[in-house]
């Protein structure tokens, strides 16, 4: 009896160890510095339990290891590889993509089918999605849903004149959420979400769930990194936000009488993919026998349709929100900066009845400079993630990586690296004049990414951030409040993108008051 629990328990332990140790070695036989790993954690025990993010980790090897190109790293047991040098990072994301196009972001769609969405996917699924998507952000579709960022500026205007209106400091982080949130809802699905007016609407719920990590959660994560062999029976996502996304885009798609409205959102798009039936073309993985692509294909159905849907509000909304709080926060601790952005903003809209529209805002070159320093300094996405997809040797190093050993590329840590830029914790929007520019390595600056997988919103999200960021300087002058930290505190439990934990408290006042 006594042996019949015995050997299974040692075959467990076994087992335990053999998953908890495997792969520890990968980096000390290639020569590449990293930290001694322990068991079952690897070099990854804070960033398990949420005592520090992505980013948080990224920033701490890329200092410490001040004299590498790149330095190794255990999430669990599976090797990652931190770039340093800007001339590998050229590499990967651009020059040798076709080693580095998986994300390995996503876990398995028939388990989470949110995550087969453009962000998430990898391999065929993507391309496919790539370059059937690429048209929802053309120029002429962004100036043809001008019209409808303007009337979520405006709305914005009359909402930051009245939170100056009130004692007490206003959250701008919240503020410019509830503004990006309402703008996806109007331009990418033509629903008013009522944010703007109602903090607490539906969709603004949804947006602070997207965020959320409770600790069921970050303990599911840290299973399904730790052990593969339970991947399959992990459910990470939430499931009542997964019905609510399935629901919503099944209810527009039954009001459009699936096909597209006329409206040319980006619900509008995805039925003209489903109209049209399988999108076809060539395969980045599977060869034919002589060597060519081979020829895949896939349906857009609503499965499909959701997972877009899902990643196009969250990724639309969180990252234009920080991008512009922060800025906001920058600008209230830099008064005369703030005045001259806000004269160049009259000037600009005098030239159009002072009325925001897609020329006048294109015309905002202090603004825009700002708005991108801002972005260097604190880049909403702190770390870009990458998988080797087949044996590759870096020519620099000499290194030899194996498929599936993970890219990481410190974003945030090679934008505040004086390496690259002077006195990189000023906030100093000269640093982006077309001079400086063009000086400047390409591959430090990289808060959209680069490369076939660079995000593939970037210019809406930016039209839309400076048209929010003109409304407000518009109406209102921002300046520190009583509550505000210089140094926003980092919420060490967000991943996905950088965040602070305590919002971005500041005092609006109405110009001219």
């Amino acid at each position: 009896m006594i042996y019949m629990i015995f050997v299974p328990l040692v075959l467990l332990a076994i087992l335990v160890y053999y998953f908890g140790t495997r792969n520890h070695d990968y980096w000390a036989k290639r020569n590449v510095k990293h930290d001694p790993p322990v068991f079952l954690f690897g070099n990854n025990f804070k960033g398990f339990f949420g005592r520090k993010s992505f980013t948080e980790v990224a920033n701490d090897l890329y200092n410490r290891f001040s004299n590498e190109k790149v330095v190794g790293y255990y999430r669990g047991s599976t090797p990652e590889l931190y770039i340093r040098d800007p001339d590998i990072v050229r590499d990967i994301l651009s020059n040798d993509f076709a080693y580095f196009y998986p994300r390995g972001l996503g876990r398995n769609p028939d388990v989470e089918p949110l995550l087969t969405n453009l962000f998430h996917a990898d391999g065929d699924l993507w391309k496919l999605m790539r370059q059937r998507l690429t048209p929802a952000f053309t120029t002429a579709r962004l100036k043809a849903m001008f019209p409808l960022v303007v009337r979520c500026a405006e709305r914005l205007q009359g909402v930051a004149r009245a939170a100056a209106a009130r004692p007490g400091a206003c959250d701008v982080r919240e503020l410019m959420a509830r503004f990006t949130t309402e703008f996806i809802g109007a331009c990418g699905f033509g629903v008013e979400t009522h944010c703007l007016c109602n903090k607490d609407s539906h969709f603004r719920k949804i947006g602070r769930l997207l965020l959320y990590r409770p600790v069921p959660l970050i303990i599911k994560l840290m299973m399904w990194e730790i052990f593969p062999p339970l991947r399959s029976y992990i459910h990470v996502s939430d499931r009542k936000l997964e019905a609510s996304f399935f629901d919503f885009v099944k209810n527009i798609r039954d009001v459009r009488q699936c096909k597209p409205s006329g409206r040319h959102d980006f619900i509008d798009l995805l039925l003209e993919l489903e109209v049209k039936g399988k999108i076809v073309g060539e395969s980045i993985e599977q060869r034919n026998p002589d060597g060519t692509p081979a020829t895949v294909d896939m349906e857009m159905d609503l499965k499909m349709m959701a997972a877009q849907v899902f990643i196009f509000f969250a990724a639309g909304f969180e990252t234009s929100s920080s991008a512009t709080s922060y800025t906001l926060h920058q600008l209230a601790f830099n008064p005369e900066l703030q005045f001259q952005i806000q004269l160049e903003i009259d000037e600009v809209l005098r030239k159009y009845d002072n009325k925001l529209c897609y020329d006048a805002v294109a015309e905002m070159t202090l603004l825009s400079m700002a708005f991108k320093e801002a972005m260097r300094l604190f880049p909403p996405g702190g770390v870009l993630k990458r998988v080797c997809a087949r044996p590759y040797t870096f020519p620099e190093l000499g290194l030899t990586v194996d498929p599936g050993v993970k890219i990481v590329i410190p974003v945030a840590a090679l934008q505040n690296d004086d390496k690259y830029f002077d006195n990189p914790r000023e906030f100093r929007p000269e640093r982006f004049s077309p001079e400086k520019v063009k000086k400047r390595h390409k591959y430090v600056y990289l808060p959209f990414g680069d490369g076939p997988r660079a995000c593939i919103g970037s210019r809406m999200g930016e039209m839309q951030s400076l048209a929010g960021l003109a409304a407000v300087l518009q109406a209102c002058s921002v300046a520190p409040a009583a509550t505000t930290q210089r140094v926003p505190p980092l919420d060490s439990r967000s991943n996905t993108v950088q965040a602070v934990r305590e919002g971005l408290p500041l005092q609006l006042t109405v110009r001219g008051q």
